[in-house]
């Protein structure tokens, strides 16, 4: 959410953000109804005092045992109108909140310009392509030839875009996940959380998923919402917080269950693990001071490419174009992992920097040492990864021609040893 105040300062340069992401100018719009707000504020205060006024006037008036029929009718009139008044400014604050809430982070001055994802830009290319002797399977023929992957059963209890791991496919998914997670926590400065999967409303808004997303949101009849990604909740561990900016930055991750309606995604991927409505994400999040915001955004994109280094799976790395890039974001990173039986890279991680806009909207702020001044924090989120996607990748690239599945050297002290996943 934005400051107000920041776009009367410079409306030029907020118009010029959005039209990056094609979005007609606003601030002529907004800082009209933000004018009539102020109007209003100033009409009552104006009413307040008046009434105050002439209520000293009427005491008085009746002290000295003058006539107070005016006044007192002028009064009258002005505790009518008082409420009127108010409920406008309501009105309209609420209108100018609600314009400014749904309206798109500005993008940072070095994310390149485009429509969609076919003008976002590579920046770098890790590992060789696997090759094989035979042609590679998609993952979900992999999985249910193993006979560890089942879409059927899963479809009979829940309906589509569910799946049942196991044997050691369920081993492999938690093997992955518990490396992951060792790995942010043991190596790089992580503090594990295990947060609710459930969150109110307000959550949602500090992490922006709302008001323009709730289609995407599962709800439920209590209000809650499921999560759609562990960045709610980490995010908003420090909402409403002033945090000393010694301490900063935080860095949290997560491995939680994740909810989507995939609302809009008719069609795509109906079959396989590639977008299922619930499936296991680690999570990276960290708040720092806006000075560290930008180095923090490569370090959380590395940590993910080591994930993926030492599962020896290639990938790619992807900056946004404006036209392509979330809702939040100032700048986001994806990671594309190689899937050779869909011969293509797939998203398998993005990694983004939000600056202030999650801050503003969480009133989370930093203090430095011995001042009483704050300023609103930076936030940032980058997947670490969604391990359903690392699984079919390393389904797709360890597959052998009879079917069985080489376990990555990495996983293998998480899987007892094991080296090889064969058909149950």
């Amino acid at each position: 959410m934005f400051d107000i105040k920041a776009i009367r300062e410079n409306p030029e340069a907020f118009d010029k953000g959005w039209k990056k992401r094609g979005i007609e100018p606003q601030s002529a719009e907004l800082l009209a109804l933000d004018e009539k707000w102020r109007a209003k504020q100033t009409e009552l205060q104006e009413a307040q005092s008046r009434r105050n006024e002439a209520s000293k006037a009427i005491g008085m008036a009746k002290s000295k045992g003058e006539d107070a029929d005016d006044l007192i009718r002028e009064v009258a009139e002005l505790k009518q109108q008082m409420p009127a008044l108010e409920e406008e400014i309501r009105d309209l604050e609420e209108e100018l909140n609600g314009r400014l809430l749904r309206l798109d982070n500005i993008p940072a001055d070095d994310v390149p310009l485009g429509d969609g994802e076919e003008d976002n830009l590579e920046v770098r290319k890790w590992g060789d392509l696997p090759s094989f002797d035979f042609e590679p399977k998609q993952h979900f023929e992999i999985g249910e030839e193993l006979g560890q992957m089942d879409f059927e059963r899963a479809a009979r209890m829940s309906g589509s875009r569910f799946v049942v791991l196991r044997g050691d496919l369920a081993r492999l998914e938690r093997a992955l996940a518990a490396f992951m997670l060792d790995m942010h926590t043991g190596e790089f400065g992580y503090e594990e959380v295990s947060p609710p999967a459930l969150v109110r409303d307000q959550a949602l808004f500090g992490t922006s998923q709302l008001p323009k997303f709730e289609e995407d949101m599962f709800k439920t009849d209590t209000g809650h919402y499921l999560i759609s990604t562990s960045e709610i909740p980490l995010t908003n561990m420090v909402r409403e917080d002033i945090v000393e900016e010694e301490s900063l930055p935080l860095r949290f991750t997560a491995l939680t269950p994740c909810f989507r309606s995939e609302a809009g995604s008719a069609g795509k991927d109906t079959r396989g693990m590639i977008r299922l409505h619930q499936f296991q994400k680690v999570e990276m999040v960290s708040v720092t001071t806006p000075e560290q915001s930008w180095d923090e955004l490569e370090r959380m994109t590395s940590i993910a490419e080591e994930v993926l280094k030492r599962l020896k799976l290639p990938y790619r790395v992807l900056t946004l174009c404006t036209g392509d890039m979330g809702f939040a974001a100032r700048k986001t990173y994806d990671l594309e992992v190689w899937l050779p039986g869909q011969d293509t890279y797939r998203e398998i991680s993005s990694c983004s920097n939000t600056g202030d806009f999650q801050a503003r909207r969480m009133n989370t702020r930093c203090r430095p040492k011995g001042e009483k001044k704050t300023r609103f924090v930076h936030t940032l989120n980058g997947s670490g990864l969604a391990v359903g996607r690392t699984l079919v990748a390393v389904l797709e690239n360890y597959q052998q021609a009879d079917g069985s599945v080489v376990v990555p050297p990495v996983l293998r002290p998480y899987m007892r040893g094991q080296e090889v996943i064969k058909k149950s």
